[in-house]
This record gives structure tokens, sequence and C-alpha cells, in this order.
């Protein structure tokens, strides 16, 4: 059982990594030190609605980090750009909706 007190640290956490995400746009290696936080806090979060939160920033760095290398080899031929253009709008969109849940204390949809 996660007590209340453990669960607002959590959740806190949660939300740092949402801002370390953000921040990601002016500085990457904020994004690094995000997945990092998710990999190692990821047991305690298990069972609770805060598990959910920790898969949509896994994912959100993985598949963003996947179309940023498309986009950055496709850039030779010019749709690259198009490509980081709408990853980085995908990000943004993946962040503020996370940080909205979170705001909310809902879970993140599946």
């Amino acid at each position: 059982m996660v007590t209340d007190e453990k669960m607002d640290s959590l959740k806190r956490i949660t939300m740092i990594v949402y801002a370390l995400y953000a921040f990601a746009y002016f500085a990457g290696i904020t994004a690094i030190i995000g997945i990092m936080i998710n990999y190692i806090k990821r047991e305690e979060v298990a069972g609770t609605w805060l598990e959910s939160h920790f898969r949509w920033q896994v994912r959100t760095f993985w598949f963003g980090l996947l179309w940023a290398v498309i986009g950055v080899v496709m850039a030779l031929f010019l749709i690259g750009y198009v490509i980081l253009f709408a990853n980085c709008i995908w990000i943004l969109y993946r962040v503020i909706k996370g940080w909205l849940y979170l705001n909310d204390n809902k879970s993140m949809p599946a």
C-alpha cells in the first residue's frame, strides 16, 4: 500500500519529468535525465495511477527520439524538416496532455 505522502512525492517526480521533457527544447540533455528518472522510479509507481504517466513519458521519449533520427536523416531530402516539425508538435502535445491529466489526478489513456 502506497501512503498519501509517498503518492504526493511520486506525483511531484512525475511532474518534474514532464518539465524536463518540456525543457528539452532548450537543452536536450534534460530529456535524457527525464527518461533516467522514469526507469529508476518505475517500480515505485507500479500498480498506481501514475504508472500510466510513466508509460506515457517513456513512449514519448523513445518515439520522439525515433522520429527525430528519421527527421535528421530525411533532412537531406527536405521532407525531414516537416518530420522534425511534426515531431516537435507531437512531443509538445504529449507533454501538455500528460501534465493536464496529472494535474487532474487522472490516468493516461492506454
